[in-house]
Order: structure tokens, then sequence, then C-alpha cells
């Protein structure tokens, strides 16, 4: 009898051709470990139980753990402080780097005996988390990023449109550089990343990497993952959002609106101090709720390393409501364990032309 390839001998073999494959029967998961320079990958390999990566929009959600197993009490506790790199993929094909992480807490457990390893992302430590206090007056989102770039040593990229935001005041109150990035992140719908010496600030639409570079869209079909979860509400649509500012010239507290007009309003509860400012709160504003309005969250029984935050993803075999949405990655956990190498992906609605308020 002939034999006939089944869904996942299927799966198998579209990700060994996409990987570069060939002749293979099955995908292995590989992956390399730096300390401070030096692969450990071959030390540790076979003590190895598992490993997950958590990677966010923001620094702060950037996690690694790795769990090793101890049974012969031969294994040293890492330094804190100490620098690993990690690269992670499929055997045969390119490893992907993700990044460069501090050890912040180890801890050993038993029994059995294992020391499990967390360590956050790199560039986070020194200047840039001690609190200070500025002012900020009449100048613009990109200035200001400009100034804390090079207070920091760091270089800096920032989208054009975005750096252009004129502010006319601003406080930093005893805060952090790194936190008073991520507020203004925040405020204006965008993702701040601060990687191998780099500061990245772009639209959450953007889809761009640390480095600056578009991200390719990953295509996914149903057979790739074992479980899903596709989510869509209308309780919080809006069809604008009103945004107040205080003018100061005629005395009066005056309005802004991003989106329809006429429409169900949000009203924003900041008050803001100047028509500029306003308005770019509420365009953020609005992007984020349309964003919101879907979510779809995946687990690949194959892992797609190459996914990140803000990745754009295609998806095909769903519900027409899922496959004709374009998703933006939120958030994506990797794992690597007797598991093989699996994919979490959390994402949400990409903005289109039409959510952008003029």
């Amino acid at each position: 009898m002939a034999y006939e390839e089944n869904a996942q001998d299927r799966l198998v073999r579209e990700r060994q051709q996409n990987a570069g494959y060939r002749g293979n029967n099955h995908l292995t998961p590989t992956y390399r470990l730096t300390v401070e320079g030096r692969d450990i990958t071959p030390a540790i390999d076979a003590r190895l139980v598992s490993l997950t990566l958590t990677e966010g929009r923001a620094n702060q959600a950037d996690q690694l753990d790795i769990v090793l197993s101890d049974h012969d009490g031969q294994l040293a506790i890492p330094r804190k402080e100490a620098e690993i790199s990690l690269e992670l993929g499929w055997e045969g094909a390119q490893l992907i780097d993700k990044g460069t992480f501090v050890v912040d807490e180890s801890e050993h457990s038993g029994a059995p005996d294992v020391i499990t390893i967390r360590a956050r992302a790199a560039d986070l430590g020194g200047e840039i988390r001690k609190r200070t206090e500025k002012s900020w007056h009449n100048t613009s989102l990109g200035a200001i990023l400009d100034t804390l770039a090079k207070r920091n040593k760091l270089t800096h990229k920032v989208d054009a449109k975005l750096g252009a935001t004129q502010i006319q005041h601003i406080d930093q109150t005893n805060e952090s550089d790194m936190h008073f990035i991520t507020r203004l992140a925040r405020k204006y719908d965008a993702v701040a990343t601060v990687k191998k010496k780099h500061l990245l600030f772009m639209p959450i639409n953007g889809t761009k990497t640390s480095k600056g570079e578009s991200l390719p869209t990953i295509e996914i079909t149903r057979i790739d993952g074992d479980q899903h979860r596709w989510a869509s509400s209308t309780r919080d649509a809006y069809d604008g959002v009103k945004a107040l500012w205080n003018d100061r010239k005629f005395g009066k507290r005056k309005e802004v609106i991003a989106g329809k007009k006429d429409g169900n309003l949000k009203t924003m509860k900041e008050t803001f101090g100047s028509e500029a400012d306003a308005l770019a709160a509420a365009k953020s504003e609005l992007q984020r709720i349309n964003r919101g309005m879907a979510t779809f969250d995946l687990n690949l029984a194959i892992g797609v390393p190459e996914l990140m935050p803000q990745t754009p993803v295609r998806v095909t075999g769903f519900k027409p409501e899922i496959d004709g949405q374009g998703w933006l990655v939120k958030e994506v956990t990797h794992t690597l364990g007797d598991g093989g190498l699996t994919s979490k992906v959390q994402m949400e609605r990409a903005g289109s032309e039409e959510d952008k308020a003029e």
C-alpha cells in the first residue's frame, strides 16, 4: 500500500524545507550558550533540563531561564551579572541570535538536584537605572531621546515621525532614564528597547528589529500549532478618543479628538499642556484600542525561533475572521526541553491605515 503523508509529516517536511533541510526525516533542535564570550554548550549540554526564553516589547519583559542538572554535585553556581548570550534554532540551519542577558538570580533545589539560572536583558544596569530629575521644555521627542542616549553612551535610532513630535513640557521626577524612556514609549504607542548598547524607539506597528531593520512576515498554517485561542470583543470599542488640554493664552480648557468625531468617544483622564501633546496622546490611545479589539494566541509544537516581538504574522487554515487579519507578535516564549523546541505566541490585531488617526 502506498504511503500517505499525514499532517505531522507534512509539517516536518515543510519546516525542513523552510529551514534549508534536505533528506532528513526529523527536526533536531539545537542551541548555543556563551558566557562572557566562552561557548559553554559542550560542557552543559548533557545537564540541560530545560531552557525558556520569554521576549516582550519592553526590555524588562525579556527573561532567560536555564535549568541544569546537578545530580553529581559538580556544577558551580554562576556568579551574578555574568553575561549569557543565546542562539537558538534547528540543526542544519543558521541559528537565530536571541540576544545577551545578565544573570539576575540563581537557585539550587532538589532532589533531584538542579540549578536554575534566571537572566534578564542586558544593558539595563548602571547609569540607565539611576534615578534622576529633569524638566523638559519646548523640545521634541527626538531631542529628548538623543540626550538620554548620549547620557548613557548608547547609539540610537528613532522613528523620524515620532522624533518630530513636539513636547511643550514633561517632567522626569525621581525616575530612571530607562523608566522614563519606557513611559515615553507608552505615551506615544511606541516600542523602546536597549540591546547591545543601542536604543531603538519605533512605532509599535513599525515591525522593526532592535537594529531598526524591517521584520519579514512569518506565515503560519493551522497544522503548525497544536492549540490556539482567538478572541474578539466590541465591549471596549470606540470610534475615537478625546483628550483635553489647557490653553493658557486664553485661560480655557479645550479638546482634541483622534478618529471619528461623531462616534462613540473615549475621554482620556489626563489633561495635557498643549494641543500637540493632547492629540499625540489621543492618537496613541486609539491605536492601542484598535489593536486590542482582537487577540490570537498560538502554541507551536515545532518552534519558530525567528518569532520575536513586533514580527508581522499571517495565518491560514483557521476561520475567515482569523485568516483575513494581519497579526503582530506581542510576546513569545520559546522552550527547549523534553518536548523539543516549542513556541508560545501572543498576538494582537495589526494596525491598518484605517486605524491611524488623522
